[in-house]
């Protein structure tokens, strides 16, 4: 759901008109809707070379992970280490979009330590990966784009954590 839809939302919820300061938000964030469309523009035709940079960094950090017997040996395992990347990813873009992290709670972190625990994926080593998915994404973008990016991939690591 998007900032707007929220706000509007929880003002008709409550019977009321949006605050001064719900309003503010909504200035705030239609003023930043163009930089907002280049950044998933950047994300979606940067997907790739985001994605080969972010896996040679957790593969450094975490070279077990492509050892014998680890997570990601293989080309089949880590060919689904990457395709999680691309959906994180995407998740990314989603907030970025909307302006507004419920999309990213209720698609990508709810369950997600469960899951990964079933999985036998240690939490440690995918919060390390959103980080490196992090670092990459930003050295595609400017500085302006990386305010706006950066608290949804915070909001996915504190989520994991």
């Amino acid at each position: 759901m998007s900032l707007v839809s929220q706000i509007i939302l929880n003002a008709d919820n409550e019977l009321r008109y949006p605050t001064i300061g719900e309003l503010q938000s909504i200035n705030n964030y239609l003023k930043t809707g163009e930089i907002r469309i280049c950044i998933s523009i950047k994300i979606r035709d940067k997907e790739k070379e985001i994605i080969q940079q972010a896996s040679k960094s957790i593969f450094q950090i975490h070279p077990e992970y492509i050892a014998p017997g680890g997570n990601a040996e293989g080309s089949r395992k880590r060919s689904l280490c990457l395709r999680d990347y691309g959906w994180y990813l995407r998740l990314v873009t989603y907030g970025v979009l909307t302006g507004d992290k419920n999309s990213i709670e209720k698609i990508g972190l709810i369950g997600v330590r469960e899951m990964y625990s079933s999985l036998g994926v240690p939490i440690i080593g995918m919060i390390d990966a959103i980080n490196c998915l992090k670092k990459a994404t930003i050295k595609t973008l400017q500085e302006d784009e990386v305010v706006i990016i950066e608290p949804y991939f915070n909001f996915i690591i504190q989520g994991m954590s």
